[in-house]
């Protein structure tokens, strides 16, 4: 089997683990490609470097699985880093919230055995395709996993935004900015304006106002087969675009359009796990108060 790692460069706490999981790689002979970077601090940090058959350059490679180690914005870069090859990407949480990366280090053993077997479910996620009206900056990558964002350029006034949904007009949100998440991307940002949890594989996307000027301004869930349409005003000329984190500036009365990708993200899970055990392990719902 060929296997595929991108992590990040916050592993010091478990370099003991990393020898662990490298060393029981190279005892089941698995092919092992490690994305150059991480490989690179794996060398800096590791008592020796790790046993590797490839380290991969870019984005050109490819592989049955990929291994994503560390937290849910490491496992979003990996993400961006499969691309649309549709390979499957387990997340080894070493961060915090652990959402999409939900397997831990001292389960490595047990994954790998479970890799190897095939025994494993896969979810499929799907992503927001950006265009816009003006110049994208070459080096964005397009799509988002998560959400895509618009938002105030400074921390003064407010923005103005004209959302249209399949070429008709839906609202004009006065807010210090606007949510489009995905599924997946619901526990993040979105959850923290008050956006709707939706199940990872519902066939929608929320629409969540920050910080709306009107309380009738409330989030809203449409189907992820609709085209939207934001046009933004700004008294600064410009106004930020955020795609999972990742942020450009934009001119004032421009318009983005948002859309589903037409390829998706695969996420390896554990057999019988469902969404609400994640809710009720980092939501607390499964805390009995009683």
């Amino acid at each position: 089997m060929r296997i595929a790692i991108y992590g990040n460069t916050y592993q010091e706490r478990h370099i003991g683990e990393l020898v662990h999981f490298f060393d029981a790689l190279c005892r089941q002979n698995v092919w092992v490609e490690v994305e150059e970077s991480f490989y690179s601090y794996l060398c800096g940090v590791l008592p020796s470097p790790p046993v590797v058959n490839d380290i991969i350059r870019g984005s050109d490679f490819n592989a049955a699985i990929a291994i994503s180690i560390g937290g849910d914005g490491t496992f979003l870069h990996t993400a961006q880093w499969v691309g649309d090859k549709q390979i499957p990407i387990l997340g080894i949480n070493t961060g915090h919230l652990g959402y999409l990366a939900a397997t831990h280090m001292k389960d490595a053993d047990e994954w790998i055995e479970r890799l190897l077997k095939g025994d494993y479910d896969i979810e499929t996620r799907t992503l927001i395709e950006v265009e816009a009206d003006c110049h994208l900056a070459e080096e964005i990558w397009p799509y988002a996993l998560n959400e895509v964002a618009v938002l105030k350029q400074d921390t003064s006034s407010m923005i103005e935004m004209k959302a249209r949904i399949n070429g008709t007009p839906l609202a004009v949100y006065l807010a210090d900015g606007l949510i489009v998440s995905t599924p997946t991307g619901s526990t993040g940002y979105n959850l923290s304006v008050s956006g709707p949890i939706l199940e990872p594989s519902a066939p929608v996307w929320a629409v969540s106002p920050i910080a709306a000027h009107s309380l009738t301004m409330r989030p809203l869930v449409v189907r992820d087969d609709s085209v939207i349409a934001i046009t933004t005003c700004s008294r600064s000329g410009a106004y930020r675009l955020s795609l999972d984190g990742r942020f450009l500036s934009l001119p004032a009365e421009s318009t983005v359009t948002l859309r589903k990708a037409p390829f998706a993200t695969r996420v390896i899970k554990r057999p019988g796990h469902h969404f609400t055990d994640t809710l009720r392990d980092k939501l607390m719902w499964g805390l009995d108060t009683r």
